[in-house]
């Protein structure tokens, strides 16, 4: 028992057996489940599963809604947080400030207020009227702010020595960017990268704010036909889970295929 709920020290690695995680998981999962029930027992809570049931088909629409403008702005994220980071080394102090000023800007303000200011003012001065497009364009502007500063700390995180060597070997600048700087600064970044992912995933759930019909506000408005809060509720956080975790788990792996010693 101690072999399966222990991990051993093998060449100073720690050796986790498949046996050991799946029985691991299990136990940490059930004390889990079995707190939540315990929570809920004492409540005395009456489900009803039946009348929320009705509004399947409307939990899925929200749901693919959100998969589709959070794919969408994952992509032009990382387009904006590249550009900006590139932005960031320019030798034209006019686009670096530039690009500055939207990271500190973006960074220090809330997402809320930017949702409003771009949906009634900017949108409406270039008479863009498509509400998706303008949430789309809203969560890349955003996020691609705080992957703008993942990716510069990635960057910068490549030692000096090894862009002197790249230098003394005959690498070109772009050269030295490909196969020096950049597959490290990537498999830095990934942890930070994936956590921003997700929190671009949860993020979109203001997008109810300017009437798109998104996952979370699907199911508020079953909650307000049936009054039953968790179990509209509890299907979003499930629906929610079913996006992030694999972010999660694909970094992961990613990482370890990128780790290498430097």
């Amino acid at each position: 028992m101690r072999g399966l709920l222990f991990e051993k020290k093998n060449n100073g690695e720690a050796q986790v057996s498949s046996l050991a995680s799946v029985v691991s998981f299990t136990l940490a999962f059930s004390i889990l489940c079995l707190l939540t029930l315990a929570a809920f027992a004492s409540l005395e809570y009456h489900w009803n599963w039946s009348s929320v049931f009705k509004y399947k088909t409307k939990f899925i629409e929200g749901w693919l809604v959100t998969v589709l403008v959070s794919s969408l702005s994952l992509a032009f994220a990382c387009l904006i947080g590249g550009l900006s980071a590139l932005a960031y080394r320019s030798r034209f102090l006019p686009l670096r400030y530039l690009f500055k000023i939207y990271v500190e800007i973006t960074r220090g303000t809330p997402l809320l207020v930017q949702m409003l200011l771009i949906f009634y003012v900017f949108a409406d001065a270039a008479h863009i009227e498509n509400r998706y497009v303008v949430g789309i364009i809203i969560l890349s502007l955003f996020s691609g702010a705080y992957v703008s500063e993942i990716f510069r700390a990635g960057i910068e995180s490549v030692g000096s020595s090894q862009l002197l060597s790249a230098k003394s070997i005959g690498f070109t600048p772009y050269q030295t960017f490909r196969y020096v700087i950049f597959p490290q600064a990537l498999s830095r970044s990934l942890p930070a990268l994936a956590g921003q992912f997700a929190n671009l995933i949860k993020d979109s759930s203001l997008l109810s704010i300017i009437a798109i019909s998104e996952f979370t506000l699907n199911a508020q408005e079953v909650n307000t036909s049936t009054l039953s809060a968790f179990e509209s509720f509890f299907p979003l956080a499930i629906g929610y889970l079913l996006l992030t975790l694999p972010i999660f788990h694909l970094s992961r792996r990613l990482e370890k295929q990128l780790t290498f010693d430097s």
